[in-house]
């Protein structure tokens, strides 16, 4: 196996547990625009394709830009208080920050969303790079975003794992050929996760270091 130098994470599910803050805004949105209010699972496993395609389901087509206008505005306060990084995850980080890994973001969530929860968990200098899909014409499934990180580094698909709790995460990194780690912390359910035939499935995030340290 040629020597891993990258590790790639997804935000929402894998290194942070934003969902608190996520219903939240939410259903705050719902409520505004006089929409039914949804249930924590139905919202829970309608993230992670964007905000946007978030409320799209639930939001008459003509009201969307208002209302995710509305989501937006309540979310970035909302982040502040209704969001946690997973247990030992940031030491983890750290490790591997000085254990010589490069380290990489991958996130369907908006930049400015992503930066907010960087931030707010003091992890400003502990990524290398930070891409998120409204920076690219694509989303994942789709692979874009991954190779683009990989274009970033200037490294090979054997040189870099993936991390990430949905199955269009697997996806995205299966169809980069970059080795993908998946855990059930997030939208997806453990069985749909091992239907996409990860890598290796753990059950928490701070297991990583056993695989890689």
């Amino acid at each position: 196996m040629k020597k891993i130098r990258l590790i790639i994470f997804d935000l929402d599910g894998t290194l942070f547990d934003a969902y608190p803050a996520i219903m939240d805004s939410f259903n705050y949105t719902m409520k505004k625009f006089k929409f039914p209010l949804r249930s924590a699972l139905t919202i829970r496993r309608a993230v992670g394709h964007g905000d946007e395609n978030l409320l799209r389901p639930f939001v008459d087509s003509g009201k969307l830009k208002k209302a995710l206008s509305v989501y937006r505005r309540h979310h970035r306060i909302a982040l502040l208080k209704g969001s946690r990084m997973f247990p030992r995850a940031k030491e983890m980080l750290l490790r591997f920050k000085r254990s010589g890994y490069r380290l990489a973001v991958a996130s369907n969530r908006p930049t400015e969303f992503s930066m907010i929860l960087i931030r707010k968990m003091g992890l400003s200098g502990v990524f290398d790079f930070i891409l998120c899909a409204d920076k690219l014409n694509t989303r994942k499934p789709h692979p874009g975003i991954i190779r683009s990180i990989l274009r970033h580094f200037s490294f090979k698909p054997q040189e870099a794992v993936y991390v990430g709790d949905m199955a269009i995460d697997i996806q995205a990194g299966k169809r980069a050929k970059v080795r993908t780690f998946a855990v059930p912390t997030g939208s997806d359910s453990r069985q749909a996760l091992r239907g996409e035939k990860p890598y290796r499935l753990i059950n928490r995030i701070s297991d990583l270091s056993g695989h890689l340290l």
